[in-house]
């Protein structure tokens, strides 16, 4: 039996089309696959320290810097994702990639201004403030900090998650800690909850003193997102009688939360740098 050089032909097209299907399937990228985000939890393990426990973090710039290469890696990687890919996957694996986008993004701008800059705020301009510059690439399009934070987390208003605010990092040291490893949508709510108890638990930025509880100006910008009924909840008093423990308030305390009655009062926001010395 003879074969013509076109049967061979056909033959070899039918494997090559198998060889991109079956790649296809198992591409680290593809609907039903985790995205990797070992890179990007590689570098904050390496550069972000824990102070107090992880009340508070500060990040070895210096360190992240030298390690810039890696970081510009992992972005690529993120934008490299479509928004088809994206809307298959599971909500809370959606909301992880975003998160960690965000604060990767946040670090990127840093390092381009380091080591001259003593606050985020100093990438901005008269003009245009940090969180609107447009240089995150994500879903074909070269978004803003704004953008993925308002736009998308917040604004696509499917995620209804209030606790976001303690895991979205403004490298400022007023902001809750810069969670030192990778979100992910497998411990994504674990994660939330715990960031929200170290921030609260952090008695420089919340803390009662007698009838009043003093806390972060987060509460402040964000008291929609609180009251917008997450578990049953519609205020701030009632978000924050989830975690009298991290509060530490007494049973006195705890009674005026319970009844609303404890006046809040907001804290001022320290923009300087969340730089390890």
């Amino acid at each position: 039996m003879t074969f013509s050089p076109q049967y061979f032909g056909s033959i070899l097209k039918l494997l090559t089309v198998l060889f991109v299907v079956i790649g296809g399937m198992s591409a680290p990228h593809s609907a039903n696959a985790e995205f990797d985000h070992s890179n990007w939890n590689d570098l904050l393990q390496q550069h972000v320290r824990s102070v107090d426990g992880g009340k508070v973090t500060q990040v070895d710039y210096a360190g992240m810097s030298e390690d810039a290469a890696v970081l510009s890696a992992y972005l690529a990687a993120t934008s490299s994702i479509s928004r088809l890919t994206f809307d298959l996957w599971p909500m809370d694996e959606q909301l992880a990639f975003l998160i960690n986008v965000y604060n990767a993004a946040t670090i990127s701008l840093i390092l381009n201004a380091y080591p001259e800059l003593k606050s985020i705020r100093d990438t901005g301009s008269l003009l245009r403030s940090p969180w609107s510059r447009s240089f995150v690439s994500l879903f074909g399009s070269t978004v803003s900090l704004d953008n993925i934070e308002h736009d998308m987390i917040r604004g696509w208003n499917i995620y209804h998650e209030p606790r976001i605010h303690f895991a979205v990092n403004c490298a400022a040291i007023g902001c809750p800690p810069l969670r030192a490893e990778a979100y992910s949508g497998a411990t994504l709510r674990d994660q939330l909850d715990d960031n929200t108890r170290l921030f609260l638990s952090d008695r420089a930025r919340n803390y009662a003193d007698g009838k009043r509880i003093y806390i972060s100006k987060i509460f402040d910008w964000y008291a929609a997102d609180f009251s917008r009924g997450w578990q049953g909840i519609d205020s701030v008093s009632k978000f924050l009688q989830l975690y009298t423990s991290a509060l530490n308030l007494d049973a006195a305390q705890h009674e005026l939360l319970a009844q609303e009655r404890l006046s809040i009062r907001h804290l001022d926001y320290d923009w300087g740098l969340n730089r390890a010395d």
